[in-house]
């Protein structure tokens, strides 16, 4: 079996630089282990599956060890193969049915926008390692899927490095941590060691937390926003109500082939 791979850096304009993520176009779903093998094979943060039927793209996420509920990222880069490579759609814009409900994304300029859920931080009583495993106190710690920290400046967010032992020990899925930015609104950074990813590059679903946490600090609803990993990314967000606008460029860096030989087919990992 031969299968189309295509890897494309989601939020930014410059090869090399945001977050790498695997697309896998597929005429029907393989079994759940051969999907994970190849994600773990491509060892990127997240690897995108999805399968067409007729104009509405059915679109699964995995990490290299998991299967994930929301991917900002490979959402965008599959709507870039989908919409700026292959041309599949003579549409500006595609939806996805995912594990986290329906999700559009439109081209705007040279811009793919996402349409996702907003996932609002609440006070919580956090992991008893959290603090320990960040090393540097935070201001305040929200959840909702992720623990949100909220630091003081740019500079201690840069300067953070966690143990990733001890923080893949906490019960949330992930750790966002956040602080005003000097030269946008917000940064961010993005932690899941449990789940394979000790540091995303960028992050799309973190911003589902971000978004409505900065949009009610700062008082405003459109906010430009940077994820200060060693890649970098920038984000071009809305706030909107009970959903988020989440933007940004993409960039193909490879086309390829996967060529798996049937006796491997049943493969599991």
């Amino acid at each position: 079996m031969r299968l189309p791979l295509y890897q494309v850096d989601a939020f930014t304009g410059h090869l090399f630089k945001g977050n790498p993520a695997a697309v896998c176009p597929l005429d029907a779903w393989l079994p759940d282990g051969l999907l994970q093998s190849i994600a773990a094979e491509n060892n990127l943060s997240e690897t995108a599956f999805y399968v067409r039927t007729g104009d509405r793209y059915h679109l699964r996420w995995f990490t290299p060890a998991v299967e994930v509920d929301l991917c900002g990222h490979a959402t965008l880069a599959s709507a870039h193969v989908i919409l700026g490579i292959r041309r599949e759609i003579d549409a500006p814009r595609v939806v996805f049915s995912t594990r986290s409900g329906e999700l559009a994304v439109e081209r705007d300029g040279d811009l793919y926008a996402l349409d996702f859920p907003a996932r609002p931080p609440e006070p919580c009583e956090p992991h008893p390692l959290l603090r320990e495993a960040l090393g540097a106190p935070p201001q305040a710690i929200l959840a909702a899927r992720d623990y949100l920290c909220v630091y003081g400046s740019q500079e201690e967010l840069a300067a953070i490095a966690p143990d990733m032992q001890k923080l893949a020990a906490v019960d949330k899925f992930a750790v966002i941590v956040t602080a005003p930015g000097r030269d946008c609104d917000f940064v961010s950074r993005f932690f899941a060691p449990a789940k394979g990813i000790p540091e995303d590059p960028v992050t799309g679903s973190a911003h589902c937390t971000l978004i409505p946490y900065w949009a009610a600090r700062l008082g405003k609803d459109k906010l430009f926003a940077r994820q200060i990993s060693l890649r970098g990314g920038e984000l071009w967000c809305e706030n909107r109500g009970k959903r988020v606008r989440i933007a940004g460029h993409a960039v193909t860096y490879m086309e390829a082939v996967i060529g798996i030989p049937d006796a491997d087919l049943g493969e599991e990992r």
